[in-house]
């Protein structure tokens, strides 16, 4: 009888321990180094944009569960981009948008860099925080080619074409570009350009014209930026979240939900080795016939 008693208290103080250790730990992660809180108490979500935009699943992910997430009352996102490609960039600049329809205020906070690709993404956030030496801007279109025309000659190299469709094969390497074909191009990228364009001017709740007059690939500085109201405030990653903590009405500092961090034997590696990441594969390894429309700085 005794030794069972003592069985029974022995499980139940390590079940308290455990419970005790949920709550301490609970509490911790919701401050996430940052104001108080616990895990289910009012939080500013932090959400980070690095490096080139070319994959960006797991970052509209993260948008739609904080948005979904009623603990969630306002996002920061944190870029450091020089920008990437068009049609991923305007996922992520379009989840921002249904995280703000559902009520809940986004603060962009611009670091390092976050040009081209990376602002375009910005201007969908309710403010904009940048530092005073932070890159941004460059709002341009690009479209790389190479011609080989000149080395296939010279090496004896016969590059063979079967297409259907006039243009199937805009871009050959192995010769010029027609005057017909960099019309369709250019038609394309000031297209693109313009939806660029479009989307500063209703971010930022400029004119049209006034966007245009800066819109032509030049990079500023955060101060140049918030001159021409292309930013809000200077500050860094701080600041940035106080101002969203305030337009969702909660206290400063707030409680700060961050990423969390996968580790993955496979970067690891790549890390040890000094390789590139899969995004510069990408970006230097393009099919010739499938380039895509770079935001690039």
């Amino acid at each position: 009888m005794s030794r069972r008693l003592t069985v029974v208290t022995a499980t139940l103080l390590v079940a308290l321990g455990v419970v005790g250790l949920f709550v301490l730990s609970a509490r911790t992660w919701g401050r996430g180094g940052e104001g108080g809180g616990s895990l289910f108490g009012p939080r500013v979500a932090l959400v980070e944009l690095e490096g080139l935009i070319a994959e960006t699943d797991d970052v509209v992910r993260e948008l739609r569960q904080h948005r979904e997430n009623p603990s969630i009352k306002a996002v920061v996102v944190r870029i450091n981009s020089p920008g990437g490609v068009v049609g991923p960039t305007q996922e992520v600049y379009d989840a921002i948008r249904h995280v703000r329809e559902a009520g809940k205020p986004v603060v962009a906070s611009l670091g390092a860099v976050a040009a081209s690709g990376g602002y375009y993404i910005a201007v969908a956030a309710d403010q904009i925080y940048a530092n005073p030496g932070s890159l941004t801007g460059s709002i341009g279109v690009i479209m790389q080619l190479a011609n080989l025309d000149s080395l296939m000659k010279k090496v004896g190299v016969e590059y063979v074409v079967v297409k259907a469709g006039a243009f199937k094969d805009i871009g050959n390497i192995s010769r010029p570009m027609t005057p017909e074909e960099r019309r369709v191009l250019q038609t394309l990228l000031d297209d693109v350009h313009g939806q660029f364009i479009d989307a500063v001017a209703r971010g930022r709740k400029l004119p049209r014209e006034q966007v245009v007059q800066f819109a032509d690939g030049r990079v500023f500085s955060g101060t140049q930026a918030l001159s021409l109201k292309m930013v809000d405030a200077l500050g860094g990653l701080e600041e940035a979240i106080n101002a969203a903590a305030k337009l969702a009405n909660l206290p400063t500092p707030p409680a700060v939900e961050r990423p969390r961090r996968r580790f993955s034997i496979i970067d690891f590696v790549r890390s040890e080795l000094g390789l590139p990441a899969p995004a510069s594969l990408l970006r230097t390894g393009l099919p010739i016939f499938k380039t895509p429309l770079y935001l690039m700085d």
